[in-house]
């Protein structure tokens, strides 16, 4: 290609057409004349070119069965509304991930729509461990001090949002902001059991399938990626009348989860 652009533009040149340059009819007649004769040439050779190789697809990885229920654990981790719910979405996420913060306002417009109907779990993936594992572990340390989601907020407002400045040193100050106690809080980021709590959340979520970032499980239900609020909408209203339909037969609310997703749904995804 860079050939034939080198010979338009020498015809350019003589015709005038690369500067201010008149030329005379019959000097252009002869010319244009010739521009039709290469570009016949070069017709005829674009034609006469084998077709490039087409690039072999990847195949695609296995994904959980979404009509499927999974197991998926939510004891002790963090969490945004009403303690029990009739559905529960356990959001599989890290705080590198821009389509894990693309989703917060779908996940918002849930909280908006359903109220306390419904409640959104966090649990930590981490695909980019170089960048989102200070992150995860400044917002366990303030989990156990009761401030997840104001810390949480400002890891993606000051932080992920702030040229992604998820460095140690960030963390400290967000965590000063959120008024955490200081001594506790960097006891607890640098201590084993926030780091062991990252490390069970990310064995858990594997096990069940999980491979990439955001992912969810709406009442063990798997959904993959930043989904817009109608593909919430669809699993949600299904798990929502299920769960009425069984708790007017009798069932708790404060097991209903335990029961009919952690107890009875699948333990394991065989890819």
């Amino acid at each position: 290609m860079k050939s034939i652009g080198i010979t338009l533009l020498g015809v350019a040149v003589s015709l005038g057409l690369a500067g201010c340059q008149p030329a005379s009819s019959n000097d252009l007649g002869d010319e244009l004349a010739k521009v039709s004769e290469r570009l016949g040439k070069i017709e005829e050779t674009m034609k006469n070119r084998p077709a490039a190789a087409a690039r072999p697809q990847r195949p695609r990885r296995p994904r959980p069965d979404p009509k499927a229920v999974y197991s998926v654990p939510v004891e002790g981790a963090p969490y945004k509304g009403p303690e029990q719910a009739k559905v529960t979405i356990v959001k599989a996420f890290e705080y590198a991930c821009p389509f894990c913060s693309r989703v917060l306002p779908t996940l918002d417009q849930i909280q908006k729509e359903y109220g306390d109907d419904v409640r959104i779990v966090y649990k930590n993936y981490l695909v980019h461990p170089a960048a989102a594992t200070i992150p995860a572990l400044a917002s366990c340390a303030a989990h156990k001090q009761g401030k997840y989601s104001e810390m949480s907020k400002l890891i993606w407002e000051k932080g992920f949002h702030a040229g992604r400045n998820l460095s140690r040193e960030n963390m400290d100050k967000l965590a000063g902001e959120v008024g955490l106690d200081m001594t506790r809080y960097k006891a607890d980021i640098d201590g084993d059991e926030c780091k062991k709590r990252v490390q069970q959340d990310q064995a858990e979520l594997a096990r069940v399938g999980v491979s990439g970032t955001p992912a969810f499980y709406i009442n063990g239900r798997f959904l993959s990626g930043a989904q817009p609020f109608p593909a919430f909408k669809v699993v949600i209203d299904e798990e929502l009348k299920k769960a009425e339909d069984r708790l007017a037969k009798g069932d708790s609310l404060s097991d209903y989860y335990a029961k009919y997703v952690v107890e009875k749904g699948e333990k394991k995804f065989v890819r």
